[in-house]
């Protein structure tokens, strides 16, 4: 059975430990990428990594992407901070490729003159 893991900083990731996820703790840039290249094997199903640090190794993401497109899944979550909404904008960009088309822009409302 694949595992799962997140990459974050300790405060953000430490309470995932209880549900039995592996979590690596970084505490920079270079960490981060580092232990992602480390963990993206078939052993991991999904990699949840904090938006903090996913904004620094959007890149190595990206290129991990290209190179290994089954696994792991990459999720990108908040980190204790907040939102910053990188998340939420992945999805959107998922599926407006999926769909061709955006079904988040409102419709413009019809004349009713």
């Amino acid at each position: 059975m694949p595992k799962i893991a997140i990459i974050g900083d300790r405060d953000s990731i430490i309470g995932f430990k209880a549900l039995g996820v592996k979590i690596f703790s970084v505490g920079n840039k270079d960490e981060a990428e580092r232990t992602l290249r480390q963990i993206s094997t078939p052993d991991y199903g999904a990699v949840f990594i904090t938006e903090n640090y996913a904004v620094k190794i959007q890149k190595e993401i990206d290129e991990l992407k290209r190179q290994i497109p089954l696994y792991p899944s990459i999720v990108i979550i908040p980190s204790h901070h907040g939102t910053m909404g990188l998340g939420a904008q992945r999805i959107k960009v998922l599926i407006e490729k999926a769909l061709g088309w955006s079904f988040f822009t409102q419709p413009e409302e019809e004349d009713k003159g």
